[in-house]
């Protein structure tokens, strides 16, 4: 398989990847292509309805590409979906869960996913469940949880296996200033552990505060990538990111 390496490490690699939910409409995402590093940061920004959601979701084996691949660490996202699958985290823009159920018995439901024992799950959920700030809600219903919390249980979820690849859809929607700063210092420690993170957003300037680099995606196609020194050339500049971003989208 043609794994794309930098040096030792591998990384997410979307290949020219298309999804076409009508005939009648354009397609959700044309012709992609996108590689995130291992021990980077991607910012992924457009307006709603530009593709962001979609290429995730089709990234993590939600949804199935019309045509086009996605490598997770080399494995194919649709034909080796149980590999490539365990190598992914991911947080949705809205978490939705069993209302009913308590967070530490989904962690052990979670964990038989990835060959864990159930006391190896709940040991690792209540570990996690404290560092983003649940330990005091762990044993509360799901139906509970602000939207807030339940990103942040969603999280926690997605470390869960500590996988080597992220991908946050809007992770920062929703949270309060407190979680906004928790999130920017987790993929930050992410980064420097070596991992791979897909940060979608529309929020530009917390793109530009933690972003190696930064795809503009415009109507289902990359229609930009900002390498560092170029955000910060911008930064520097009269102009900012967000005027840069609305010139690259025509407007």
């Amino acid at each position: 398989m043609g794994i794309v390496n930098c040096g030792d490490q591998l990384l997410i690699e979307i290949k020219k990847l298309t999804k076409i939910y009508s005939r009648n409409a354009r397609p959700a995402v044309s012709a992609v292509d996108m590689q995130i590093k291992d021990g980077e940061i991607m910012g992924f920004a457009g307006l709603n309805g530009a593709g962001k959601s979609t290429t995730i979701r089709i990234s993590t084996g939600i949804i199935y590409p019309t045509s086009g691949t996605v490598l997770i660490d080399g494995h194919d996202i649709v034909r080796e979906k149980t590999e490539a699958s365990a190598k992914v985290g991911w947080v949705p823009e809205l978490p939705n869960f069993e209302p009913n159920a308590k967070p530490l018995t989904l962690m052990r439901y979670y964990g038989g996913f990835y060959g864990m024992k159930a006391e190896e799950s709940i040991r690792k959920g209540r570990e996690l469940l404290e560092q983003v700030s649940l330990g005091e809600s762990m044993n509360e219903k799901l139906r509970n949880y602000s939207q807030g919390m339940k990103k942040r249980f969603s999280l926690a979820a997605a470390m869960l296996n500590d996988p080597q690849n992220y991908f946050f859809d809007e992770t920062l929607n929703g949270l309060d200033p407190e979680g906004i700063r928790f999130m920017r210092k987790l993929m930050v420690d992410l980064k420097a552990k070596g991992k791979a993170v897909l940060l979608s957003s529309h929020i530009l300037n917390e793109l530009e505060n933690v972003a190696d680099r930064i795809a503009i995606i415009h109507k289902g196609k990359i229609v930009d990538l900002i390498e560092r020194p170029k955000i910060e050339e911008i930064n520097k500049s009269d102009g900012k990111l967000e005027e840069y971003f609305f010139k690259v989208i025509g407007g």
